[in-house]
């Protein structure tokens, strides 16, 4: 057995000192390997955000404004810089959603106080003395009734505390007022018991100054009186034509479709860390320090094999540049299985004159067989190659002459040879004759061969191999069966990556056994263009 002097093992790093640029490319490589994942988890957020329109019902919106006026003492004096004509909406905003005006209603509307909280907004517009009342829930009529009674909520609210306010001080003018009445009846009796005496001009002074105190306390309280403690109004009313769904119900579908297609990229992320495959040249080269024998395509259309047989011949040619016969080559993977891949080596091979056994102990034989007989009628005819006469039926007539006579009819023997046992021990004994099987080229073929080209293919185990000069070993998956590597000991090897299934874990650790086992392989091959 001789083989071609292979290099060294190449180191266990990459072939190129420089770091791998990594591009858009295999960030988008990623997601799309695993598109079956992304859509399932994308479908899911559809479907959840799909349910969530259907099962929950939209949330309606009602709205009612409330103008806010000042409290002031006289409503008719023009608006000026005072602290009376201020509004503080920030303090009226406080008051709308205060706790006073949150159980008004819901002693109205009925319902739990916290609840009604979260469906209440009151909006302040920038540079306006405004609030707009916002009640949202899910039936229309309840919003509306909710916005109305919180607007009015407020202003009885504020109302309220004003109308306080006013009955306070005047208990405080009329107490004033008392007091100053007491004292100008104490000073009138005064003054009319000291009539005439300078005790009582002095009692009529004070009992002037007296009645002016108490002019001023009566026309203050007057005024105090007759402030309009109405806080505001309410300029519009929430009604149910003019009620709008909170949100818009088509944009949850769109954000569940993109939220699920996010998870789903994230998704498929961690599932390639944690699973990683190869899925190009560079991650076949990396994980195994190999040189690259070639790449076989998967064709688009199953109705079109040339570019995989092509991809084949590639690789067969290489596989021939690197052997010497005898010699033994054996087709290891990981997991996988490379039947169709070996088949159409030996049928490149054979194709070019080569005698080519395929060898196989894992009951794959027929199957080998089969994708022999298919990928042989794919084979392109080549013009320059001579073809061989087939013979010439008997009675035809022969080129440029007079027809052959018929040779005379042999009456059968009446005792053909073995019909009758004969009973002398000398006899001789007749043979029949043995007609073996003959190809279009003239050369006799066996049960087993099968020809391709100029060349043949024959199949068996791998023992009953031993004596032809090209064996490919059609070797079981290295992770359950050690009968590849084995063999690779006594020839050499081709490691067969199959993109997108071939997990990264599992090729270092078939090289790591070929290394531990002495062997030098050839290179890798790197099949299918499918999807994981």
């Amino acid at each position: 057995m001789t083989d071609a002097t292979s290099a060294s093992w190449p180191p266990e790093s990459s072939s190129s000192g420089a770091a791998r640029v990594v591009t858009l490319t295999d960030l988008l490589r990623v997601p799309m390997h695993r598109l079956r994942l992304v859509l399932a988890v994308a479908l899911v957020g559809l479907l959840a955000a799909l349910g969530y329109v259907l099962l929950v019902p939209a949330a309606v919106t009602a709205s009612a404004v409330v103008a806010v006026r000042p409290v002031v003492t006289d409503a008719f004096t023009p608006s000026g810089a005072g602290a009376d004509r201020a509004v503080n909406m920030n303090v009226e905003s406080g008051l709308a959603t205060g706790t006073e005006v949150v159980q008004r209603l819901a002693d109205a509307v009925g319902g739990d106080p916290r609840d009604i909280r979260n469906a209440l907004e009151v909006e302040v517009p920038t540079g306006g003395q405004i609030l707009r009342f916002t009640y949202q829930t899910h039936d229309a009529q309840r919003a509306v009734q909710g916005a109305n009674l919180a607007a009015r909520a407020y202003l009885d609210v504020r109302r309220a505390m004003y109308e306080q306010q006013r009955a306070e001080m005047l208990r405080s003018y009329d107490t004033s007022v008392a007091k100053v009445v007491a004292q100008q009846t104490a000073v009138q009796k005064r003054a009319s018991s000291a009539k005439g005496t300078a005790a009582g001009d002095a009692a009529l002074a004070e009992l002037s100054g007296i009645n002016n105190q108490l002019t001023q306390l009566n026309a203050a309280r007057t005024e105090i009186a007759a402030v309009d403690v109405n806080p505001g109004w309410v300029t519009q009313t929430a009604e149910r034509a003019l009620v709008n769904s909170a949100g818009h119900r088509p944009l949850y579908l769109v954000a569940g479709l993109l939220g699920g297609a996010l998870i789903g990229v994230v998704l498929a992320y961690a599932w390639e860390s944690a699973d990683r495959r190869v899925r190009s040249v560079t991650d076949g080269r990396d994980a195994t320090g190999l040189p690259l024998l070639g790449t076989v395509r998967r064709p688009p259309l199953r109705g079109s094999p040339r570019a995989v047989d092509a991809d084949i011949r590639y690789v067969a040619m290489a596989v021939a540049e690197r052997v010497r016969q005898p010699a033994r080559v054996a087709l290891v993977t990981s997991r996988e299985d490379a039947t169709a891949l070996t088949a159409g080596l030996a049928v490149a091979l054979a194709a070019d004159g080569r005698e080519v056994f395929v060898a196989d102990d894992s009951g794959r034989v027929e199957r080998l067989r089969a994708a022999v007989l298919a990928d042989r009628g794919r084979l392109p005819v080549d013009p320059s190659r001579p073809l061989v006469p087939k013979p010439r039926p008997a009675g035809t007539p022969a080129a440029g002459g007079a027809p052959a006579e018929a040779p005379a009819a042999r009456r059968p023997s009446p005792h053909p040879p073995g019909s009758r046992p004969s009973t002398d021990p000398d006899a001789t004994l007749t043979l029949p004759r043995v007609s073996s099987a003959r190809t279009d080229n003239g050369r006799p073929t066996s049960a087993d061969e099968v020809t391709v080209g100029v060349g043949s293919v024959r199949f068996g185990t791998w023992r009953q191999g031993a004596d032809h000069g090209l064996v490919l070993f059609n070797a079981p998956p290295a992770e359950s069966d050690e009968r590849g590597v084995a063999v690779a000991r006594q020839g050499s090897a081709v490691v067969v990556i199959e993109r997108d299934r071939t997990r990264q874990s599992d090729l270092r650790r078939l090289v790591e056994r070929l290394r531990a086992a002495g062997v030098t392989p050839l290179g890798f091959v790197l099949t299918r263009n499918g999807r994981a």
